[in-house]
């Protein structure tokens, strides 16, 4: 077997290493930017009721690779847009996310003691605050997409795009049947519901949110759609891998836990090879959607590959 060369004397390495290196900064640089956004409008934990307020921050600030805001920044970049047009859509986003969260590890949901390596909401702060403190993250985000927009017809919009991808025919659809298909007989097409409405309606809603913001034209809205379902698909089989891969410290959640609960999965389905493979032809063809953007597209190229890749 020949020797395996160094990346300094493989060009195929040196191009993975050069973009995981832009794609490191690229993150790093718009996270912060989200962190100080999400700062911003989440209400200071002295402001009564503190003790909501706490726990809301709680849900929020306690780290996270924030890929759904950062979405929403990419997709307004790629259309030419400013980015800060978009920043209120990227919190909501992510406010929207950390809800789910947070109504996700109640003991009557997925029944989680750890998140984000720290203890759950409810374990922090107990079950009934967690709930609310849920509650009022979900509908501080409509507070400030309405109030936040330019003028209200696009606020409308903005508020319509993330309520019918949160909603009863989105992601609450997906957990919905999520929960009572667990222990049911497998099978491509309900794996695929679910993970369309649990994750990828979030995703999809994310990129287009991008778009709305700087009004972006219908060609460049519909390859964001097809950008941010197949990214969100490709990210959900990704995270069922990692359920059955990884460890609790690498994930700062518990692993393993899919397979007790009788979960529906990829992985479980057609197994751990298969499951990559399916992961990797949706984050490619979520690339291959966005690419009459061009440079300005990179962020979300990226986004895609890193979404599969990804050890946490």
């Amino acid at each position: 077997m020949p020797p395996v060369r160094s990346s300094a004397h493989n060009p195929a390495h040196a191009a993975r290493d050069d973009s995981a290196t832009w794609l490191e900064r690229e993150l790093a640089r718009r996270r912060s930017v989200v962190e100080s956004a999400l700062e911003h409008w989440l209400p200071a934990e002295d402001e009564p009721p503190a003790r909501l307020h706490e726990a809301m921050r709680y849900a929020v600030l306690g780290g996270g690779k924030r890929l759904r805001p950062i979405l929403v920044l990419a997709a307004a970049e790629a259309c030419g847009g400013s980015p800060e047009a978009a920043l209120p859509a990227a919190a909501a986003v992510e406010f929207v996310h950390c809800y789910s969260l947070v109504h996700d590890d109640l003991p009557s949901m997925d029944d989680d003691d750890l998140r984000r390596g720290r203890p759950t909401c409810h374990r922090a702060y107990g079950e009934a605050l967690a709930i609310l403190a849920g509650d009022a993250l979900l509908t501080l985000a409509f507070d400030l997409l309405a109030s936040q927009a330019p003028d209200k017809g696009l606020g409308a919009v903005l508020v319509g795009e993330l309520a019918q991808a949160a909603g009863h025919r989105g992601m609450v659809a997906g957990q919905v049947t999520d929960i009572l298909s667990e222990g049911t007989e497998p099978s491509a097409e309900l794996i695929d519901y679910i993970h369309r409405h649990k994750t990828a309606a979030l995703f999809r809603a994310a990129a287009r949110l991008g778009g709305l913001a700087v009004t972006a034209n219908p060609k460049r809205l519909q390859a964001l759609t097809t950008y941010g379902e197949r990214l969100g698909l490709a990210f959900q089989i990704a995270d069922d891998i990692l359920d059955v891969t990884s460890s609790p410290t690498e994930l700062g959640k518990a692993t393993r836990k899919d397979l007790g609960r009788g979960k529906l999965t990829y992985p479980g389905l057609v197994g751990l090879p298969r499951a990559r493979q399916a992961a990797d032809r949706l984050a490619e063809e979520a690339v291959a959607s966005v690419q009459e953007f061009g440079e300005r597209g990179r962020l979300l190229v990226e986004l895609a590959r890193f979404a599969v890749t990804r050890k946490s």
